[in-house]
């Protein structure tokens, strides 16, 4: 693994960023110890062998969809009010122990989805899972930055940032090819919770060799600080209201999100269908045939749209200006999702396929664009603030969407419900339109 990392060729800048005195530095920063644990964090933290066969495993436990979009709301609503509370946490007591506590919940919820198959329990898991989310969220990037600033390399976030994340980007893809190896092996979906605490409990040992100077500052538990301070994160996020094109660029990316989230593990059954209709590995079980497609299918996705998010400048340099990129790809997204719906009712599953990956690959590349606008609507003072709303908007979006997608799919067919979804994108598409405005 350390030699994929040392493959990666680190720039330490873009000459269109740094000034004069920065270009001539040295051309490579040391990848010294922490880089390594960084790196390996972001490694470990994408081994979740369950995520592939997330939707797999609950309809073999005979749960409808619609149970399952209650439980994705349940984790996604849970994580929304958790968030709040869990930055004072990380504040109060220390980034390091947010962390600790984070893998820990992780952890828990992983032995809870190991040893039941009881719906009100997975109820339990799904809110440890979301305190574990609740706590992580931002919270391992000011780990990294507080380093820089100690090192006097902050002028390096991008990049440093960057290469550290291509760790997380390589532990998604090979996430994929063990989790399909470990279902083959074993026949079952049961097991893939119960091996996930594995690089968590080594992710976990290495959080906790981490210096406690990346701590920072603690500001200390004080009951009228907390109350201060949560009230204060109140104000900015109702002064974000008071300007419409804000919102609308923040409804645009958090709409577009949510439904990708939503939407994008119903690949699972369209590709468990197309592997039993294929006359290939005959003397296995289901699941194991469906595992090998799903492994290779989930490699291939996570590698291109890796190369995908690494190139979204050029992509909107080709579109043209900023809002037309969001705009456009907004429409292609709806276009995808409708198309992917089509071609499953139709029963063209190879077809849905390979449009699904067209809106990984989107997805990806929209992502840089959309915080690159967001970030031009929305003052400097306020925008750490206005990038939680934009995450707290996807997931309110997403409470909704779940049962909703849950509850079409029992009815009327997972064809059908991406379908709906698609067509449903595409009207909304009108009213999140944004144009380009620039900050007061």
């Amino acid at each position: 693994m350390f030699g994929y990392f040392n493959s990666i060729n680190v720039d330490l800048y873009n000459s269109r960023y740094l000034n004069t005195t920065m270009k001539k530095t040295s051309a490579h920063f040391t990848k010294n110890t922490m880089f390594y644990k960084f790196s390996l964090y972001g490694f470990l933290k994408n081994l979740r062998f369950f995520e592939p066969f997330l939707i797999l495993f609950f309809r073999d436990l005979d749960f409808s969809f619609f149970q399952m979009g209650i439980l994705f709301a349940v984790r996604d609503f849970s994580a929304n009010l958790l968030e709040i509370p869990a930055g004072v946490l990380a504040d109060t007591f220390g980034r390091r122990k947010s962390m600790l506590l984070s893998f820990g919940s992780y952890i828990l919820s992983f032995i809870i989805f190991t040893l039941s198959d009881s719906y009100p329990v997975f109820l339990l898991a799904m809110l440890l899972f979301a305190l574990g989310d609740a706590l992580r969220s931002g919270t391992h990037k000011a780990l990294i930055l507080e380093y820089l600033n100690i090192k006097n390399l902050r002028h390096l976030k991008v990049s440093y940032y960057g290469h550290t994340r291509a760790a997380s980007q390589f532990g998604s893809a090979i996430n994929s090819l063990l989790a399909a190896g470990l279902v083959f092996y074993s026949g079952s979906y049961r097991y893939i919770f119960g091996v996930s605490i594995l690089p968590y409990l080594l992710d976990l040992i290495n959080l906790a060799s981490y210096p406690a100077e990346l701590d920072g500052e603690l500001i200390g538990f004080r009951k009228e600080g907390t109350i201060k301070q949560i009230r204060a994160t109140g104000r900015i996020f109702l002064a974000i209201f008071k300007e419409p094109r804000t919102v609308r660029a923040l409804i645009n990316s958090s709409s577009f999100t949510a439904f990708f989230k939503v939407t994008k593990d119903y690949l699972q059954p369209i590709v468990t269908t197309l592997a039993l209709s294929l006359p290939f590995l005959l003397a296995y079980q289901d699941a194991q045939r469906s595992a090998v497609l799903l492994g290779g299918v989930y490699f291939i996705i996570y590698l291109v749209s890796s190369y995908a998010s690494r190139n979204s400048a050029q992509f909107q340099q080709k579109i043209g200006q900023l809002p037309q990129a969001i705009n456009i790809t907004f429409l292609i997204g709806a276009f995808f999702l409708f198309s992917a719906g089509l071609a499953t009712h139709y029963e063209l599953n190879a077809l849905a396929i390979f449009v699904f990956l067209g809106f990984y690959i989107l997805q990806n590349l929209r992502k840089p664009l959309t915080v690159a606008f967001i970030s031009d609507q929305i003052s400097s003072q306020v925008m750490a603030a206005g990038l939680s709303v934009e995450s707290q908007f996807t997931n309110m979006i997403m409470v909704v969407l779940a049962p909703v997608a849950g509850a079409l799919a029992d009815l009327f067919g997972v064809g059908a419900t991406l379908g709906i979804l698609g067509a449903g994108m595409l009207l909304l598409s009108r009213l999140v339109k944004v144009a380009e405005q620039q900050r007061d």
